[in-house]
């Protein structure tokens, strides 16, 4: 579908207009759509950027608000479905894995020391949650794209969001109350005070899901570890939903800190302010949007076996995208070394590290070529 350059500012007006945000919160978001939309129409017009994708043709991911509600079951029915088909992964390696489903966690957790803190993070999950919407796509007949979560929207009352609401058009609401002493994150170093939930999800599209494995390490008081990183372990999800975490880490300021103020500096102070700065009590959006999921989401290693993970990653991605083409002298620049946090200390990253995702998931590629959203192999989307 090929969109004009006023077919596409008018679409990121009406985003902004139902959104259920203050209206700073609403005009931060469109202001920052927009430049960036400028900018990358700017550098296609200038030669700049490949003219077999660029904003008029490519894929369009959206915020769940702005689906109908065909579209979200649509999207929900097939994650629903790659649950129900059958893991590729080697069960000699990987015994908990009992679903296609799961073959997305088990890279997760296998690989969670190399791609947090490092100068993978956003290129690793940027082809992950790529190879999860194609996955949606080529194996369970899903048409559309990969939605993301609008943080922006709801902080006070996260199980008012249509993302959270428990309706069968979302992706399932809080878990049942479970009386608990709150969840630690930020490395073990920041306490989150519990919320109305704690316990299994009771409503939407996911109410009956089986998680298989993890967790790896829990961060909700009461939850036990798994035995074995990649051991079976079916339990019903959990979640805690945080309005205290919403409202003091997914905020407009923090936004415009990132994609525009000091930490927009350069892509290492960006990828250090979005992971956070646990030391100082920070958790960052990246962790803050885990912690504002709870209960299972909160795990590092495991977080993906919440299915609302991935509208996650995809706000995550659409935070880097909108640095990317606001500093497009630097959009393809990485930052960081190949262990988590540099610990143990290693190497730099370098743009010809290969980025594995599991043969049964997508074909390893180098970050290089991972890094324009826009650059027609493997990806071109950009998001409204």
């Amino acid at each position: 579908m090929h969109f004009t350059s006023l077919a596409v500012f008018g679409l990121c007006a009406t985003s902004a207009l139902v959104s259920a945000t203050p209206l700073q919160t609403r005009d931060v978001l469109e202001d920052l759509q927009n430049q960036a939309l400028a900018a990358l129409r700017d550098a296609t017009d200038n030669g700049l950027a490949k003219k077999s994708c660029s904003i008029f043709n490519a894929k369009i991911r959206k915020d769940w608000a702005l689906l109908s509600a065909t579209e979200r079951k649509s999207y929900t029915s097939a994650v629903n479905c790659l649950m129900k088909k059958p893991s590729r992964s080697d069960p000699a390696v990987v015994p908990g894995a009992k679903s296609r489903y799961d073959d997305f966690v088990a890279q997760h957790i296998n690989q969670t020391l190399s791609i947090h803190g490092t100068g993978s993070f956003l290129s690793w999950h940027r082809y992950f949650v790529w190879s999860y919407e194609t996955a949606l796509r080529e194996e369970c007949g899903y048409t559309g794209y990969q939605p993301y979560w609008n943080w922006l929207s709801y902080q006070n009352n996260p199980t008012k969001s249509p993302v959270f609401d428990g309706s069968a058009t979302s992706m399932s609401g809080d878990g049942s109350f479970v009386a608990h002493n709150g969840s630690v994150g930020g490395a073990g170093a920041i306490f989150l005070p519990s919320g109305n939930g704690g316990g299994c999800i009771t409503s939407g599209p996911f109410k009956d899901m089986t998680v298989n494995l993890g967790p790896v390490s829990p961060t909700m008081a009461g939850e036990t570890k798994v035995n074995s990183s990649f051991a079976y372990n079916p339990r019903c999800l959990k979640r805690d939903l945080s309005a205290y975490t919403a409202t003091t880490w997914l905020t407009a300021t923090n936004l415009l800190n990132l994609t525009i103020g000091n930490a927009a500096q350069s892509i290492e102070t960006f990828q250090n302010e979005l992971q956070g700065r646990f030391s100082q009590g920070f958790l960052g959006m990246h962790a803050a949007g885990h912690f504002m999921i709870g209960g299972d989401a909160g795990d590092l290693f495991s977080s993906p076996v919440d299915p609302a993970f991935w509208l996650h990653h995809a706000m995550l991605d659409r935070v880097w995208w909108l640095w990317q083409a606001l500093h497009l002298n630097q959009a393809e620049t990485i930052a960081g070394t190949v262990t988590i946090f540099n610990k143990p200390p290693s190497r730099n990253a370098t743009l010809d590290d290969v980025i594995y995702m599991g043969q049964s998931n997508a074909p390893t590629r180098p970050i290089k070529e991972l890094l324009n959203s826009l650059g027609d192999d493997p990806f071109c989307y950009i998001y409204l």
